[in-house]
């Protein structure tokens, strides 16, 4: 078996603590690993740690395989090269497999799940392994406990001969109040969890069947002669869910019932679910103080957050926006997220502090023609060897030592000093000891944005050769 972790979603409902840069997935939501990186720890217990590879934007990419590197240093990462939702990628997945392996048992599953029964989970997708090897393509569902209006539904019926699985009679958009009432009232319906498992060979020829015109493209790939997604044949591949291609079209789909708890925290109103309370019904994360508030969730991530006589809402602190509505309203954050992209407006994009391989920056300030960020490199952590088109630099350490590569020149700064980085000069910078490296940067120049890289050379294999 071979797992495939879907890892390219924008997290938008979660905003602002989920950013496009850097979205839920990546998160810490309910403990101390990332879903990303509790995903992939779920699927170890059910298949090689090298069976297991994650496809994801390629804004995303070096995110995610920094993260599962922490996991398994040898972790693959299919990049995308643009977006087409999940379809291409299962599809280029299975193609991969297929070539680079052989025509096995694939599990599909999001990257951004909340699972915590491991051993019921893996119950589950062993018997879904039964039906998988029978020539099914077999979804897995949660069965409902509320009248929830943000999930997909499947309609199921008795699979013929066969003691454990379900057949998909129907997949359901995501319904208003009074009719996902009456799904959950006739017992036969379940949310559409997004996990999927087939044979290889079973999907591709579905694909050929009911989606044409992905498996005449999917042609175009040989990996074995290559690891990466050709650019130039992926953006011929229509944009499309995998249920739209395949699930809700093909005649050979079985559901299997998840054991195991499930959670797609999808929005704050899930957090707010899938987190311990007070007495008053109140989650509390971060630095929070509460007076006479009821059923409510505050996030603090830098500040404190103080609430007095409210009840059902939700306040969300990040270091720059603050978020708060109804706990009622909470799928509705989209909609700020969507506005701020129309407007063009970073607070939807990412984060005022982002991390990298090597540490992280944050970005204090900035104006007509400059931008001050706080670089943080952590020990023995080390800068790609780039330079700039449109920019200036300006370092300043605050403490520990930095080794600075300019041109051909070495320089070991202590705190206090200082260098100039001209535009289009090659630089690196790296922090060889023990302790925390801080430096301030003030860019000047007409472009200001971290697509103004070139890199040359790079020890977390950010430069393809």
């Amino acid at each position: 078996m071979y797992g495939v972790i879907l890892a390219g979603g924008s997290g938008s409902r979660l905003w602002p603590l989920s950013r496009e840069l850097y979205p839920k997935q990546l998160l810490k939501l309910n403990s101390k690993k990332s879903l990303l990186e509790s995903t992939f720890l779920r699927l170890r217990e059910i298949m090689p740690q090298n069976h297991i590879f994650s496809i994801t934007n390629t804004k995303h990419a070096v995110d995610v395989k920094t993260q599962l590197s922490n996991i398994y240093t040898d972790a693959l990462v299919l990049a995308e090269p643009c977006a087409k939702n999940t379809a291409p990628a299962i599809a280029v997945s299975a193609k991969y497999i297929i070539d680079k392996n052989g025509d096995d048992i694939i599990l599909v599953v999001p990257s951004d799940h909340l699972v915590k029964d491991v051993k019921a989970f893996k119950e589950s997708i062993l018997e879904g392994e039964k039906l998988a090897n029978e020539g099914y393509i077999v979804t897995f569902g949660v069965k409902p406990d509320s009248y929830q209006t943000g999930y997909g539904y499947i309609k199921t019926s008795k699979l013929k001969n066969d003691a454990f699985g379900l057949k998909v009679d129907e997949f359901k958009e995501k319904p208003d109040y009074a009719t996902a009432k009456k799904y959950v009232e006739s017992g036969n319906y379940f949310w559409n969890a997004g996990i999927f498992m087939f044979k290889a060979s079973v999907f591709i020829k579905a694909l050929e069947e009911y989606a044409p015109d992905i498996f005449k493209i999917l042609k175009e790939f040989d990996f074995k002669k290559q690891d990466t997604i050709d650019y130039t044949i992926f953006e011929k591949m229509p944009s499309i869910s995998v249920d739209y291609a395949v699930m809700e079209r093909a005649k050979n789909i079985a559901l299997i019932p998840l054991k195991s708890d499930w959670d797609d925290v999808g929005c704050w109103e899930a957090i707010y679910g899938t987190n311990a309370k007070d007495k008053e019904g109140n989650v509390k994360i971060g630095n929070v103080m509460c007076e006479d508030c009821k059923d409510s969730l505050f996030y603090g991530s830098e500040r404190l957050v103080a609430g007095v006589g409210v009840e059902g809402v939700v306040v969300v602190e990040t270091s720059d926006a603050i978020m708060v509505c109804k706990k009622d309203n909470t799928q509705d954050v989209k909609k700020i997220f969507d506005k701020l992209k129309e407007m063009k407006d970073e607070a939807h994009l990412i984060h005022t502090t982002v991390y990298r391989p090597w540490g992280y920056y944050t970005n204090l300030g900035r104006g007509d023609g400059y931008l001050t960020k706080l670089i943080s490199v952590s020990p023995k952590g080390q800068l790609s060897l780039q330079s700039h088109d449109h920019r200036s630099e300006h370092w300043v350490v605050l403490s520990g030592t930095a080794r600075v590569t300019l041109g051909d020149k070495v320089f070991m700064l202590k705190a206090g000093s200082s260098i100039d980085i001209p535009v289009q000069a090659k630089h690196s910078l790296a922090n060889p000891y023990s302790e925390e490296l801080k430096i301030i940067e003030v860019q000047k120049g007409d472009k200001l944005s971290e697509d103004d890289i070139i890199r040359y050379k790079d020890i977390y294999g950010r430069v393809k050769a």
